[in-house]
């Protein structure tokens, strides 16, 4: 299998935007997640030195990133980061929808990784769900439910269309459209 990379538009971007996050509060209560990273790209070289330097101040210098490769085009074995290096590895067995972020000193933290594609509006029930402490929600668990979701909203959109382009006519048992002028008229004249 062969993957190319568009390495212009995707880069300028991330370097010039900050990561997007959502973190947990800290609190003692602990869940599946620490959090929602939703990059700008599939591009792991130009997406981890921002996410890398946003977390440096809550969480401590990252020096480890694990992923699974059915997301990411490209796994490198390091990239470099503020003149240091930082190792990514990738394992299949790990969730594909988790970025697992490693500390020699602090410790490890999960965030759920919201593919780039995402619409604004779905991306932001994900952080906020993501981000939500003591969740027992996992990382694929809250994808597929975002996925059941964005359905529901895509086949209620369809009905509302559906509804204006008949004009908002009433329906009859039959499921036929009727007219105003087919309804029957009220005690007060009204239709």
């Amino acid at each position: 299998m062969t993957t190319t990379l568009d390495r212009t538009a995707p880069r300028d971007l991330a370097a010039e935007s900050p990561a997007r996050l959502s973190l947990t509060p800290k609190t003692t209560l602990a869940g599946q997640l620490d959090g929602a990273w939703w990059p700008y790209s599939r591009d792991l070289e130009t997406e981890l030195p921002p996410l890398a330097a946003a977390l440096e101040e809550p969480w401590g210098r990252v020096t480890r990133v694990t992923v699974n490769p059915a997301r990411w085009p490209v796994v490198p074995h390091t990239v470099a980061v503020d003149g240091r290096t930082l190792h990514v590895g990738w394992f299949t067995e790990q969730d594909p929808d988790k970025l697992i972020l490693l500390s020699y000193t602090v410790g490890r933290w999960d965030l759920l990784v919201i593919p780039p594609e995402t619409e604004p509006a779905a991306a932001a029930r994900l952080m906020a769900a993501a981000a939500i402490p003591g969740s027992v929600l996992a990382a694929g668990v809250l994808m597929a439910n975002e996925i059941a979701i964005g359905r529901g909203i895509r086949d209620a959109r369809r009905r509302e269309a559906t509804w204006e382009g008949e004009g908002g006519a009433c329906m009859s048992p039959f499921g036929v459209a009727m007219g105003r002028s087919a309804l029957p008229l009220s005690a007060n004249g009204w239709r």
